[in-house]
């Protein structure tokens, strides 16, 4: 399996509507990736440490990886990896958005999608992580 299955996998968790996630990932079961998506918000620098948490225990809950310190640093890796590439935008802001996680074989991609409040304007960002776990 390619790793850009497996990543655009999470960009579509990460930018589904709610109601489309049991679709999704039943879809993509199939297919032989696993995947979870988390909801979030608030000030972005305030919140890092939870979207970390809810990214870990969401890929635990989910069956993406298994509780052991290689998988879980992966995971945790990937997430700080999209949390850097969407933090020059959004720092300091309030957001809120979603967070995809996906398994595919030895990849893992997880994916953060952002709308960043700025008044009665929003700008939006993504970000994307990906770990290689071994088998």
């Amino acid at each position: 399996m390619k790793s850009v299955t497996v990543a655009k996998a999470a960009i579509s968790m990460a930018t589904s509507e709610r109601d489309d996630e049991k679709i999704l990932s039943e879809k993509y079961r199939e297919m032989k990736i696993k995947t979870a998506a988390v909801d979030f918000g608030g000030n972005l620098m305030n919140n890092i440490p939870k979207m970390i948490e809810r990214t870990l225990v969401a890929s635990k809950k989910m069956g993406l990886i298994k509780e052991c310190h290689v998988d879980e640093g992966a995971v945790v890796g990937a997430a700080r990896e999209a949390i850097m590439q969407i933090s020059a935008k959004a720092n300091g802001m309030n957001v809120g958005g979603k967070i995809g996680i996906a398994r595919g074989e030895e990849h893992i991609s997880v994916v953060i999608f952002l709308s960043i409040g700025l008044l009665h304007l929003n700008e939006v960002v993504i970000g994307l992580g990906h770990r290689s776990i071994p088998k």
